[in-house]
């Protein structure tokens, strides 16, 4: 209209996609698919509530939102190693529900809820029976490593799904407030998890360059841009509160280049045993599983090489499929979820445990029967509209075709981790080997995995309770403050009216235990310690295995008296401070 020069893309490559639109409309058979879903989704809900949490990760997703409401801050108060989206979502759900575990966990739910929903949503243009696949292939996955405990991970990759379902949607047509919804959730996203930024970047490139000559798309390029600017400046008054530099070292140096030496796992993992020390742990509780599988470690090792070709396939379906019909909404949103798959990848190269590839192919995998429906409908030149017209017996075997390989890859190449404890799970539900043990004090609770570790445990808290004051000092560590691997941080969650003594409320190998990172004079002032035996035999093969400043243990020794051990835990309190 003002003299450009037509598309020649579009000319050259006119779309088949005419029946993508009708294809998106809400049917009985969303319905239908929606209620399997949130069916599945809801039956081992009951057994997750009183289900053991990770005692450091969820202990300080319940601890550093209350800090919050104290008025203390991220990076500056105590250690945090991801952006201050996650907590401060907590803390304001925490100051209108109460800071419990049930408050927290709902947050949880609420975070594998939306995951599960986006990548429905974005899968069923392919098919709902597609969609239904690659939704529950998700929530298999998602929901096995940490439970509905709500990590920042969960909050940021089911906030990234959002804003790639929401960018596809303008793919059908241009609309302003589908750009700005995908804009809002990508910033949202980079305010729970910086890390995101590569897979965020990755579908936004592929999104601008899929439809780079293509004259609607600019606009809500544009505008998307413009609102993850938008959403991303909400941290820099937080990074002024807390300080540049503090920040900085918060969300960058101490997580990239502190505290991978002692945390990162060999990269490929070794086949005959887990790396991990919580994924040999967690091996030890075997429920019946009525199928053959693998080793526990070659599960897990490939697992591991399954990630890389599950974004390599759909990678690969997707610019083919891209590159045979440009102008296709299909063709481009596929390639918008596969950029998105690819940026995922870091994650499970920097430590590929269970928890960290279930964080990746939690996507990947989902994307695996939409990356087969695509090819199989492009060899048949038809769209998935277009190919709905196509006699039953092909639908059919189309979506099995669909279904097989993830169907494959969850029943017989690794069953141990997704489906093995989904229906434990499930189980639990039902009231079947229960797995989690509470620790009370009034109404705030906390569940373990052992039944003794829980009732000493519970005595440590029962004498902390009589014999401290509000305002007082706590510090939780283990009993060799050289090694800090892990910590059982929930004690701080059922204190909230003690202050946390240390800024090492979350605890982890060459950072706590680094000569000059403080703790030594944090315990010099503090008034309780609890120390744990639980994580002594912490063994894997990273830095985590050496010794750090002994001057802490030297402290201890000097200066706080034994009020009760009871043989998991040990409560102290200082006996020379006036």
């Amino acid at each position: 209209m003002n003299g450009s020069p037509p598309n020649r893309d579009l000319a050259a490559a006119p779309s088949t996609d005419t029946g993508a639109r009708p294809a998106m409309r809400f049917t009985r058979t969303d319905v239908a698919a929606l209620v399997l879903i949130a069916l599945m989704l809801l039956l081992p809900v009951p057994g997750l509530w009183h289900y053991q949490g990770p005692p450091m990760e969820e202990g300080f997703m319940l601890a550093f939102p209350q800090r919050i409401l104290a008025g203390e801050l991220p990076h500056r108060d105590f250690l945090h190693l991801y952006g201050p989206g996650s907590l401060y979502v907590l803390a304001g759900v925490f100051k209108v529900f109460g800071s419990t575990l049930g408050v927290e966990r709902a947050v949880g739910l609420v975070q594998h809820g939306l995951l599960i929903a986006a990548v429905y949503l974005f899968a069923r243009r392919w098919g709902r029976p597609v969609g239904a696949t690659a939704a529950l292939t998700t929530l298999l996955i998602a929901i096995s490593p940490l439970g509905l405990s709500a990590m920042a991970w969960n909050g940021a990759i089911a906030l990234g799904a959002c804003s790639v379902l929401a960018a596809s949607s303008c793919l059908d047509r241009p609309r302003r407030a589908a750009a700005i919804a995908a804009g809002v959730c990508a910033g949202a996203a980079l305010l729970y998890r910086p890390d995101l930024v590569v897979a965020i970047g990755l579908s936004a490139l592929a999104w601008w360059w899929t439809t780079r000559r293509d004259e609607a798309q600019r606009c809500p390029r544009r505008v998307s841009l413009l609102a993850i600017l938008s959403t991303g400046l909400l941290v820099v008054p937080f990074v002024i509160a807390v300080g540049p530099g503090r920040a900085f070292e918060g969300m960058v140096t101490q997580p990239v280049f502190d505290l991978r030496p002692g945390r990162a796992l060999p990269v490929p993992p070794g086949w005959s045993a887990p790396d991990g020390f919580l994924q040999n742990a967690g091996k030890l509780r075997v429920s019946a599983w009525p199928l053959p599988m693998p080793g526990i470690g070659a599960q897990i090792a490939m697992w591991f090489w399954l990630v890389p070709l599950s974004i390599a396939v759909v990678g690969f379906v997707a610019v083919r499929n891209w590159r045979r019909d440009r102008a296709s909404p299909t063709g481009r949103a596929l390639t918008i979820g596969a950029a998105f798959g690819l940026g995922l990848l870091g994650q499970a190269l920097q430590r590929p445990d269970t928890a960290h590839l279930s964080w990746v192919s939690c996507w990947t995998f989902a994307m695996i029967p939409v990356a087969v429906s695509a090819q199989l409908v492009q060899r048949r030149g038809r769209t998935p509209a277009s190919a709905s017209v196509s006699s039953r017996r092909s639908q059919v075997l189309r979506n099995a075709a669909a279904v097989a390989p993830v169907a494959v890859i969850l029943l017989a190449v690794i069953p141990f981790y997704p489906l093995r404890t989904y229906a434990d799970l499930v189980g639990q539900t039902f009231g079947h080997n229960v797995f989690g043990y509470p620790i009370r004090r009034g109404e705030r609770v906390f569940y373990y995995g052992s039944a003794d570790a829980a009732d000493a445990a519970q005595r440590i808290v029962d004498r902390l309770s009589a014999d401290s004051r509000p305002g007082q000092t706590l510090i939780v560590g283990p009993i060799d403050f050289a090694r800090t691997p892990y910590s059982d941080a929930f004690f701080y969650a059922l204190f909230p009216e003690l202050e946390p003594g240390t800024r090492y409320i979350e605890m982890d190998p060459g950072i706590a235990d680094a000569a000059g990172s403080g703790l030594a004079d944090e315990l010099r002032h503090d008034d309780w310690l609890i120390q744990s035996r639980v994580w002594s035999n912490w063994d894997e093969p990273n830095r985590s295995r050496e010794s750090g400043d002994p001057t802490p243990d030297k402290v201890v020794a000097a200066q706080f008296c034994t009020v009760l051990d009871t043989g998991p835990f040990r409560l102290s309190r200082h006996c020379t401070k006036s």
